[in-house]
């Protein structure tokens, strides 16, 4: 079955990105109308109802003893307006997620259309059937309502509800962990690299290189290398690393960092989405015409939350696999020697021939 919210998601980030609308036959044709007034209108009965309230407290005309209503009413009216700019500012805070270069398209779409539609995109207009309007609450909230074709239903957020959520560190809208940044960190937290290969920004330097202590060694103190087939008869040495090692020291740092995403799940339920469950990494995704998602393997933010401990292990298991493979193996895989003797490219057969003498020979088998 196909996942309404990928497939929604995807299809308003290209229209949004595309150029492809200007072309269309006659759009330029039609005038847009993207004004919705939402202030204004919600607004517009304002001043006659606090001046009517006014004037029964000043007559001693109230409904309710000491005023009581009245002056609830007009305290609320006084704050409206900072409620109204507080609550618009926290919901674009929410729904801009959605413009991130690795937002995750397993959110809810009606979130991308409400962003679309304040945001005043093509197609997203008052002309396109489109309607934003804010109501004022008698308990001095406020709710703002999205309605048109692209919604299922009207979208309807009120401000004390949305706050309430914010304030308790929830989002409405997920944001994706920046993983490449995450993963570059880790690499440096691992201790497996000289802090002499750290640069002013906190990342890798480009010569950067596993510490000797984690490459194989020959009982002699020389380097046991690995004879790499480059073709053309010929080969060169490349390092061995002791995994096993490398693996012991880097997991603790490994499972701190999966415990800290797992502590806010809806992060994790992101990072799985766009990231962990494919094993793509960002600069992969950059060369897609189309990022990669869990697709089918998606975890939904409105089922799958909270996640139950099978999926905090998958997490976990498939998070050390994705460090492993996209950022640790490119300092294990093919590194020349760091002795220059050592990395010249030699006669493969010879090589070969050589290195089974010396097997022979290193144990006593000639």
């Amino acid at each position: 079955m196909t996942n309404k919210n990928i497939a929604t998601n995807l299809l308003i980030k290209q229209m949004n990105q595309s150029d492809a609308i200007a072309y269309r036959p006659g759009f330029l044709a039609s005038p847009t109308d993207s004004e919705f007034g939402v202030l204004n209108k919600a607004y517009a009965e304002t001043g006659r109802l606090y001046a009517k309230l006014k004037t029964a407290i000043e007559n001693n005309q109230c409904s309710t003893p000491n005023c009581e209503y009245e002056t609830k009413r007009l305290r609320q009216l006084e704050a409206a307006p900072q409620v109204s700019l507080d609550f618009i500012s926290s919901l674009l805070a929410e729904i801009t997620k959605v413009e991130e270069p690795n937002f995750d398209p397993n959110n809810n779409f009606a979130y991308t259309i409400a962003n679309s539609v304040l945001s005043k995109k093509p197609a997203f207009s008052k002309t396109d059937g489109y309607m934003v309007k804010l109501y004022l609450l008698e308990d001095g909230s406020q709710q703002i309502v999205f309605e048109g074709p692209g919604f299922e239903e009207p979208l309807s957020i009120n401000s004390s509800t949305l706050k309430s959520l914010l304030d308790s560190g929830t989002s409405v809208v997920a944001s994706t962990p920046n993983i490449e940044g995450d993963m570059s960190a880790l690499l440096l937290e691992t201790g497996l690299f000289d802090v002499e290969d750290t640069m002013e920004d906190g990342s890798l330097g480009p010569n950067a290189s596993i510490v000797e202590e984690f490459v194989l060694k020959n009982p002699d103190g020389s380097f046991d290398y690995e004879i790499l087939d480059i073709g053309g008869g010929k080969g060169r040495n490349i390092l061995k690393y002791d995994m096993d090692k490398i693996n012991r020291k880097a997991t603790p740092f490994i499972e701190a960092e999966i415990a800290g995403l797992l502590s806010s799940e809806q992060f994790a339920v992101a990072a799985w989405n766009v990231y962990i469950s494919k094993g793509t990494t960002a600069s992969q995704d950059d060369q897609m015409v189309q990022d990669a998602n869990a697709g089918d393997n998606s975890w939904s933010y409105e089922f799958d939350l909270p996640l139950q401990n099978d999926k905090k292990e998958l997490f976990g298991v498939k998070y050390k696999e994705y460090f492993m493979n996209n950022y640790l193996m490119q300092f294990t895989k093919n590194q020349l020697p760091t002795v220059p003797e050592d990395s010249a490219i030699f006669d493969l057969a010879e090589a070969q021939q050589a290195k089974a003498q010396k097997f022979l020979d290193d144990n006593n088998l000639n």
